[in-house]
């Protein structure tokens, strides 16, 4: 599947555009109200980072809300937005000839922008209105004062805040962006899990989806996690082991996609013939119980109850299989599902895999965070139409967090010996996209799982 047959008709990204251009002069408005007059707002991509005492440069991710304008993945470009104008794209593109520095400008996104061609950073000053007073937001302030613009208008909370919280409504060509990275992602998913089960070592698995998905590893959104067997339990786990070896029994695959700049973050968990049937039909609860999550997402929906909701699921698990003694609520006052799924049930998607404004709840920067007992938890905003996040519950036997409770009042519910059995078994996570709709959820993953598995 071409990477380039991702491409969408013009009219989405026309109608983002116009209201990307809404929100940020309205932006500009508010900043008035405030006492800060700012005329226009440059955003930076951002610079080249390079490793510490080499020329070596780090794998470049642009600026998020540069991202949220051009689908350009590249250092120093710049776009200017001034009210009532067509932004203008600052495309710099140096005179070098050790690397290739050229764009490729296609026209469903160009003729959006009134583009200037420059070589050099600073020539960018001569190319707007000198008196202007503009804000920049972007990862290199030194970069403003370059430009000579004011430093009290560089990264303003008040503007940052309220771009943020805007990130997570997403408009019809972000989701089809999110739509696209999904169903290439599968593509990925379905040929690791063949090499999987044809005894492929963690290296192979990676490299075998890499090439299904037809992108480098610094086109990831995020480094794949490529899990064998007691593996799994490490929840981002960033190694590929090279051996193959004749007794793997579980994969656990999370990678994702990036298309135009939007991600995809799904994750998968396979078990091979002859696996422990205890773990197997765990995992099937937890694939039963992802979807029943999905099944319950709605505008106006607390994302701490959402939370609430998956730990009590994994409770259930816990008391049916017999690894833990109790009840459920008995478990869920003492706060032991933690101790097998320690992480938040999900996470808000788009630009950015962990994307911005997750536990904000206004656009002027306050933000909920998450209670005591969950304080890994992403998402703490209420579900509303046309956010996007992931919903992965996961369970996992952890030597780490479980051996530290023996002795203890928790470690006294716990099957110790089941429990020991599972441990070379490692975990199990199941994501999904989720989109939300006026009448509950629509899932970005699954609508194309079942077309791609056919095909393998």
């Amino acid at each position: 599947m071409p990477r380039e047959s991702q491409r969408l008709p013009a009219d989405n990204y026309v109608k983002h555009i116009a209201g990307l251009m809404q929100s940020y002069e309205t932006a500009l408005q508010r900043l008035a109200t405030v006492g800060i007059a700012a005329e226009a707002i440059l955003i930076h991509s951002g610079s080249t980072d390079y490793y510490y005492a080499d020329d070596r440069a780090m794998a470049f991710q642009p600026f998020g809300h540069f991202a949220h304008w051009l689908p350009v993945s590249r250092p120093d470009q710049f776009v200017l937005i001034c009210p009532g104008k067509k932004p203008c794209y600052f495309q710099i593109i140096p005179d070098d000839f050790w690397y290739d520095q050229s764009i490729l400008n296609e026209s469903w996104w160009m003729d959006q922008f009134q583009i200037t061609t420059l070589n050099q950073i600073h020539k960018i000053r001569h190319n707007m209105a000198g008196n202007q007073a503009i804000a920049y937001i972007g990862p290199n302030p030194a970069i403003a004062n370059t430009l000579e613009l004011d430093e009290a208008l560089v990264n303003l909370p008040e503007l940052i805040h309220f771009l943020d919280f805007h990130r997570a409504f997403k408009t019809d060509y972000e989701l089809e962006q999110l739509k696209q990275a999904n169903k290439l992602a599968l593509v990925g998913h379905a040929a690791a899990r063949s090499c999987f089960l044809d005894g492929g070592s963690e290296y192979a698995i990676h490299m075998v989806y890499l090439h299904a998905c037809q992108q480098l590893e610094d086109e990831c959104p995020y480094t794949s996690i490529v899990a064998l067997n007691e593996k799994a339990a490490i929840l981002h786990y960033q190694n590929k082991r090279r051996a193959s070896a004749t007794n793997n029994r579980v994969l656990l695959i999370d990678a994702g996609c990036r298309i135009n700049g939007y991600c995809s973050d799904v994750t998968r968990t396979v078990t091979a013939p002859g696996t422990n049937p205890v773990f197997v039909s765990i995992l099937n609860a937890v694939k039963t119980l992802e979807m029943s999550l999905v099944d319950r997402v709605k505008p106006g929906l607390d994302y701490l109850e959402f939370h609430s909701v998956a730990m009590q699921g994994i409770a259930e698990i816990l008391v049916s299989h017999e690894l833990c003694q109790g009840s459920v609520n008995e478990l869920m006052e003492k706060d032991i599902p933690a101790l097998f799924m320690p992480h938040g049930v999900g996470h808000l998607l788009g630009i950015q895999v962990h994307d911005v404004g997750g536990k904000q709840i206004s656009v002027s920067g306050e933000v909920r965070n998450p209670p005591a007992n969950y304080p890994a938890l992403r998402n703490t905003r209420t579900m509303t139409e046309n956010m996007v996040f992931t919903i992965e519950p996961g369970f996992y036997f952890i030597p780490m967090l479980l051996e530290s409770q023996k002795g203890s009042k928790r470690g006294s519910h716990i099957n110790w010996k089941l429990t020991e059995e599972l441990y070379p078994l490692g975990g199990i996570r199941i994501e999904d996209n989720v989109r939300v709709t006026p009448r509950g959820a629509e899932n970005l993953t699954r609508q194309f799982e079942v077309a791609i598995e056919n095909d393998y």
